[in-house]
């Protein structure tokens, strides 16, 4: 009886210590998690930072092509001009 309750009394106290010690580990892998939450959320801030530039740049590359086909298109057009001129003068 008196080794039963040696044993009891062993056990219990190894419990106690193993279950705090799983508690400390518990909480340093919640800040852990927390750290990493946080991380993860100023990751995708800068992905949606980076998505909207680049969806800001697509937009002024599209305007800058456009402009790039009018103004080969008035060039175009300033060139016939100025064969028919030249034609013309020619033609005098």
């Amino acid at each position: 009886m008196l080794n039963a309750t040696k044993l009891s009394v062993v056990l219990l106290s190894t419990g106690l210590l193993v279950g705090c010690a799983s508690k400390s580990d518990v909480t340093a892998l919640q800040t852990q998690i927390d750290g990493l939450k946080a991380e993860q959320a100023s990751i995708k801030s800068t992905a949606e930072e980076a998505l909207s530039a680049a969806q800001s740049a697509e937009a002024k590359a599209s305007s800058a092509e456009s402009a790039a086909r009018r103004a080969a298109a008035a060039s175009e057009e300033v060139n016939a001009k100025l064969d028919r001129m030249f034609k013309k003068s020619m033609m005098k």
